[in-house]
């Protein structure tokens, strides 16, 4: 290798070795993308706040809860990711929550099946449904707004006739250790549960590795690299706190099956819009319609099995809330279209499409699950408690507003 090549990939390193270079380094990579340093210091504020206000805001026991009860909406919010990012939107998310629980209720509970008919029933009847709305908005050209909104009534009706207008309960079973179960004991443990610090453990090495990998790649294509010093701490800070959340469930209750559920999925979406061709092409669509054509993007076909993929996470969800809920309400799902789409847009997804990932949508639920659990045990009223979080939407739209606005004026 040449002395060229050599100075060409060698990291950018501060001026210096002194602490000035040190912070102009670490206020470069902040200031970098605004966008998503944005979100994680937001994130981390918002939790710091509430750990204040509330001494068992970061007990293992709330740790635990918080992940039972917001688990359906992060999964919802993988799918709406994907839609947004192409430049839809789906209003009818609650509403296929509602009537996929409700057919899996039906089958379980009323009809006495086994418990993985309904999970099955309920899996195709969302798969059926993303078909429906697919049709519509990639064959016929009906905008996704008002085809997921007739949908979000078209649903919400047939979840009131399959039940009968009544609730139906309890699943018990395996049904309900889908979203109230733990896997835990399996290595034993001395006051906590080494299995789940095994999982975890495993899972901030393999983080580690891929960014190192990535790393690398880019130096071998000669691309600028972070300094290793600033790499290095992003490292030993990510793995610091999901080791100490790891120690919190592990002191708890152990691992959620809806947790390894949802890590599963993170990690095939994650594949999926970054590593896949698919995944390229709903970026592209979403960033310029025209040149996507144009490039070769079959625009129907991609915008129909968008939507199909919305209609699967929606019922996984609708398994899980079910599940959760020990039964099925006529009302199940209300208004958790709009925590999907809040969760997506405060994680960074640009309001007109081509932008978003699904660790921002993801941490952007979590900052919405975070503030009503947080505000819940504070004892604010649920008014307020909407009263905030829509402030927190529009703030985080104002900002992606504002960035771009940045942007423009800069070139």
């Amino acid at each position: 290798m040449s002395a060229a090549t050599e100075t060409t990939m060698r990291e950018p390193v501060p001026a210096g070795d002194d602490d000035k270079g040190a912070m102009r380094a670490l206020a470069s990579a902040l200031t970098g993308n605004l966008r998503q340093s944005g979100i994680f210091l937001a994130f981390a504020a918002i939790v710091l706040i509430f750990s204040l206000a509330h001494d068992q805001f970061l007990s293992p026991s709330n740790l635990t809860n918080i992940v039972l009860q917001y688990s359906y909406i992060l999964i919802l919010a993988i799918g709406m990711l994907i839609v947004i990012v192409a430049g839809h939107i789906d209003l009818s998310v609650g509403s296929v929550v509602a009537l996929t629980g409700a057919v899996a209720a039906t089958l379980v509970i009323r009809e006495g099946q086994p418990w993985w008919v309904g999970v099955l029933a309920a899996l195709a009847v969302g798969f059926l449904v993303g078909a429906w709305h697919g049709f519509w908005v990639a064959r016929v050209g009906i905008p996704a707004f008002i085809v997921t909104l007739a949908g979000l009534l078209i649903f919400r009706g047939l979840t009131f006739l399959t039940l009968s207008s009544i609730s139906l309960s309890p699943f018990g079973g395996t049904y309900y250790q889908i979203a109230n179960g733990f896997q835990n004991g399996l290595f034993g443990g001395y006051g906590v549960d080494v299995f789940t610090l095994v999982v975890f453990g495993a899972a901030v090495a393999v983080y580690a590795w891929t960014a190192w990998r990535s790393r690398r790649a880019r130096q071998r294509y000669q691309q600028q690299v972070e300094a290793f010093w600033w790499f290095v701490a992003k490292i030993v800070v990510v793995a610091a706190v999901v080791m100490w959340f790891a120690y919190q469930l592990a002191s708890s209750r152990g691992l959620p099956n809806v947790l390894v559920l949802l890590g599963v999925l993170i990690v095939i979406y994650t594949l999926v819009t970054q590593r896949s061709v698919f995944g390229r092409h709903v970026y592209a669509i979403g960033g310029n319609l025209n040149a996507a054509q144009l490039s070769g993007v079959k625009v129907k076909k991609v915008n129909f099995w968008i939507f199909v993929n919305m209609g699967v996470l929606s019922s996984v969800a609708g398994i899980v809330f079910s599940s959760r809920m020990n039964g099925a309400q006529p009302s199940a799902g209300n208004s958790f279209e709009l925590d999907a789409i809040a969760a997506c847009f405060v994680g960074g997804a640009a309001v007109t499409g081509g932008v978003g990932r699904v660790t921002g949508a993801m941490i952007g639920g979590l900052i919405m699950a975070v503030m009503s659990n947080g505000m819940q045990l504070l004892g604010v009223e649920t008014a307020w408690q909407q009263v905030v979080k829509g402030m927190v939407l529009l703030l985080a739209v104002a900002f992606d507003v504002f960035n771009k606005r940045r942007a423009e004026a800069a070139r």
